[in-house]
């Protein structure tokens, strides 16, 4: 009981600011994401298909918003359960009852802010950059890697990684800005990481430590969290920390939402017909829901839909509604595992093992869905687009000689991600990808062609 009531604190990054007592500090959270322009960005970065034409599908910022209202009810029932089985007590500020709902809304709707445009691709075309281009040779007798000191910077450059690029974005100190990034509660940024580590601990083996949450650069900051939270570390070098209790519930508000939400869209896409999204949804519900009185009712009521899409959207919600309940569920029954950080697997994954509908969704998504010819040009257009800028960019502000072409280039840099020439050379660099990685993808597209010539700015 007692370890469940410290890994909630008031405390912010950059900020001793008082309570406002009109507002609950996560309430605060959640508004600061609301309003801020990285959130609002992600309205033109791609979830998975190409952003609409007439169709419309979903994008970073509805995803993070869908997640957010999953993520909320998570919260709301994990918290109401842990108090009813006396699992936590003496909850005087009823942090549980009130406030879990809250913390997970606001981590759900920050866990994607950091994401570069074109979706996965992007990410994945920052980190093939830096290492197809390791031995190009920048200047006389150095190549792009000679130009990094530390392993654990070029690390950092050659798995670069969605999930630390939001904790920077949530917390770095980015010039002229405030100080302490958005000064989110430590109690939300950890429910956001998702991976506790950095770049070095990476360990292909373990689910929980296949990937990493946590840039270098930003380091201290995450570790001044983690400990004033009291999460376990479980290694100094490379850095590796448990993950925070309620991190478990942001990861699966995101994962119901992947495995339900791009079957709606390939149906509206027209990848998949309606009879096997249809089928598949009630396929899944029953799985879930196995005992429920109401499933033939559910059919009846889907069958009763004459919109097709309608129907879809329907189906969809009944088993958004049984996959919370049941990950609630999961989270309460596993709760001392989750709470001394010994559960090592996400809970919609661990459902996987019960429910076998969700490992056949999860296939038929990765053969049908993200690998439609759709998702696939837009990979490759987003990799041509990242490549050809990055390699504009980088050497421009690597090279200690500069072109006449470089010095033009860095013009281009607004004043937020201009660092000095006394930096070092991970920190340069970071400046470049800062820059990219927030950009939308039609803003960035429209820089490929101007840049490369395949239009040119007008003055109007």
């Amino acid at each position: 009981m007692f370890k469940w009531l410290k890994i909630i604190s008031y405390k912010r990054t950059g900020s001793n600011s008082p309570d406002n007592f009109d507002r609950t500090e996560f309430q605060r959270d959640f508004d600061r994401l609301i309003f801020s322009s990285a959130f609002r960005r992600l309205q033109n970065k791609t979830q998975v298909f190409p952003l609409p034409g007439s169709v419309f599908v979903h994008n970073r910022l509805t995803h993070s918003l869908e997640v957010a209202s999953v993520g909320r009810s998570l919260g709301k029932i994990v918290g109401k359960c842990l108090l009813e089985k006396n699992i936590i007590k003496d909850d005087k500020n009823h942090l549980y009852e009130y406030e879990l709902q809250n913390i997970i809304a606001s981590a759900s709707l920050a866990h994607d802010i950091g994401n570069p445009p074109f979706g996965h691709s992007g990410e994945n075309a920052i980190a093939n950059y830096f290492n197809k281009n390791k031995n190009k040779e920048l200047e006389q007798g150095k190549n792009l890697k000679n130009y990094y000191t530390e392993e654990d910077e070029w690390t950092d450059l050659i798995n670069f990684e969605g999930n630390a690029n939001s904790f920077r974005v949530l917390t770095h100190h980015f010039k002229g800005k405030s100080a302490g990034g958005y000064r989110l509660t430590y109690t939300t940024l950890a429910a956001m990481i998702k991976y506790p580590l950095v770049s070095t601990g990476i360990d292909k083996d373990c689910k929980i430590r296949k990937k990493f949450g946590v840039f270098k650069a930003d380091q201290k900051i995450f570790q001044k969290i983690f400990s004033e939270l009291q999460i376990d570390q479980v290694s100094e070098s490379p850095l590796v920390y448990k993950r925070h209790p309620f991190s478990y519930l942001t990861e699966a508000a995101d994962d119901i939402c992947y495995l339900i939400i791009d079957l709606e869209d390939a149906h509206r896409l027209k990848i998949l017909p309606l009879a096997e999204v249809k089928e598949d949804l009630l396929q899944l519900y029953a799985e879930v829901m196995p005992e429920h009185e109401n499933l033939e009712k559910i059919k009846k009521t889907a069958r009763s839909i004459t919109d097709d899409n309608e129907k879809i959207c329907y189906l969809r919600a009944k088993c958004i509604n049984a996959l919370t309940l049941a990950a609630s569920s999961l989270y309460v029954e596993k709760h001392q595992e989750i709470i001394k950080g010994n559960f090592e697997v996400g809970l919609i994954d661990y459902l996987a093992g019960r429910i076998p509908k969700i490992k056949q969704i999860k296939s038929k998504s990765r053969k049908k869905i993200y690998n439609h010819h759709t998702v696939v040009q837009l990979e490759i257009a987003g990799f041509k687009v990242m490549e050809k800028l990055l390699d504009l960019f980088v050497p421009a502000v690597l090279k200690e000689t500069k072109s006449h072409q470089d010095k033009n280039v860095l013009k281009l840099l607004p004043e937020q991600f201009k660092v000095e020439d006394d930096k070092s050379n991970y920190k340069k660099t970071f400046s470049i990808l800062d820059f990219l990685s927030g950009m939308t993808d039609p803003y960035i597209t429209e820089l490929y062609k101007r840049l490369v010539g395949i239009e040119i700015a007008r003055h109007n």
